[in-house]
């Protein structure tokens, strides 16, 4: 029988008549005990198992992989297992909450990533806030993994850490909240723009949020032929006029908002075809009615979108959300199980930009002709998702020559 769970807000610490039980929680039951466990692929039966699983067996598997490094790959987990690591500050909605409470969240990525990839995946959250701490002790402990997953660490600490640890190791490093995102909402977004009849190369986007998840979109999308996006933060559209940009957000000035626009976002929607929601404010209604015809708004905040979609829908073309209660959910998990998927299937060294266009365009193609407006990106439960990701990955990786088998 699982042990009911008290509110410890509800009294009776001191034994007193007030104290109540909460009734049962669903969510506190499924975590109980953690979402993970470690099982052996192999049986250890008796005596003759285990001299081959360890002792004296073991040795002449290590010993060849001691002589040629490569055979690691083949008769270890590493090829297959990725390190999901967190500093705990930038938590899903939450913030700030530190590295034991943000364990639930990387159990559940891990399992993920398992669900939806094939891929094993181990969570680490370290003990650290400090740039260079967190990239030593990534570092050392990469040769146990195939891949690093970089989880909900604060901005502008992230780029940095991504960037670091991408220069010093030779397996993909991927920090899935801001790639993984705009993945998806880049297909979500090619897809909106064939429904309307438009290509990329038409589209004037405003996103709202220069995080780590509005930064990437923003460069993806430029990346992929998008015509304008401007980036707006709490003080208003990020442009070179501003004298009070971070590193990061003076290097995105210098490479969107081609329009030269500057003051509130608000007044940048004013015919603007796409607006991109990853801040968590709210966007009012009458800006919403500005936007162009045929308009996009991809209101990713939870748990409340920047506008509420039945709003939206009074006034453009196509609304996704983060949410799994409406229709077209833009969700990273969509993306990061196939992309490792394909990386590890080939030994890439790196996750590229082309890898990253691969995996856009083939969960578009999952769409194909059933394209619609409640229908622009797929479910993350259809099966055709990791395959297609996973094989357009590994396709291109081999493309970009960063493939190693």
């Amino acid at each position: 029988m699982a042990a009911e769970i008290v509110n410890p807000r509800s009294g009776g610490a001191d034994g007193s008549e007030n104290a109540r039980e909460e009734p049962f929680d669903a969510a506190f039951a499924l975590h109980r005990g953690g979402k993970m466990a470690i099982t052996a692929t192999v049986p250890v039966r008796d005596k003759d198992d285990l001299s081959l699983a360890y002792t004296p067996g073991v040795a002449k598997v290590c010993s060849a992989i001691a002589e040629n490094p490569e055979l690691v790959h083949d008769y270890t987990w590493k090829s297959q297992v990725v390190a999901v690591v967190t500093d705990g500050t930038a938590v899903l909605g939450l913030g700030d909450i530190g590295p034991e409470a943000s364990l639930p969240v990387m159990e559940g990525k891990a399992i993920l990533f398992k669900q939806f990839g094939g891929v094993d995946a181990v969570p680490l959250a370290l003990a650290t806030t400090d740039t260079e701490e967190i990239v030593e002790t990534v570092v050392r402990l990469a040769p146990s993994f195939g891949g690093i997953n970089l989880e909900d660490i604060a901005a502008p600490r992230c780029f940095e850490i991504e960037r670091k640890l991408q220069e010093r190791l030779d397996i993909p490093v991927f920090h899935d909240d801001q790639h993984g995102t705009a993945v998806v909402t880049l297909a979500a977004l090619r897809n909106a723009a064939r429904l309307t009849n438009r290509g990329l190369g038409d589209l004037r986007a405003v996103i709202s949020g220069a995080g780590a998840a509005g930064v990437a979109i923003a460069k993806f999308l430029l990346t992929a032929g998008i015509g304008d996006v401007a980036v707006a933060d709490r003080k208003g559209i990020v442009s070179p006029d501003r004298d009070d940009l971070t590193d990061v957000k003076r290097e995105l000035a210098e490479i969107t908002n081609r329009a030269g626009l500057s003051g509130s976002l608000e007044a940048a929607l004013s015919g603007a075809d796409v607006f991109i929601g990853v801040s968590g404010g709210t966007v009012p209604e009458p800006a919403i009615a500005s936007m162009a015809p045929d308009a996009f708004v991809f209101a990713m905040a939870n748990p409340n979108p920047e506008v509420h979609p039945d709003i939206a829908h009074q006034y453009v073309a196509v609304v996704a959300t983060g949410r799994s209660d409406f229709p077209n959910q833009i969700n990273n998990v969509l993306a990061f199980p196939g992309i490792f998927a394909g990386a590890l299937k080939v030994r890439a060294s790196r996750i590229t930009e082309g890898m990253k266009i691969a995996a856009a365009n083939a969960l578009a193609d999952v769409v194909g002709d059933e394209v619609s407006a409640d229908y622009v990106i797929p479910s993350p439960f259809d099966e055709r998702v990791a395959p297609a990701v996973t094989a357009a990955v590994a396709a291109a990786a081999r493309a970009e020559g960063v493939a190693r088998r």
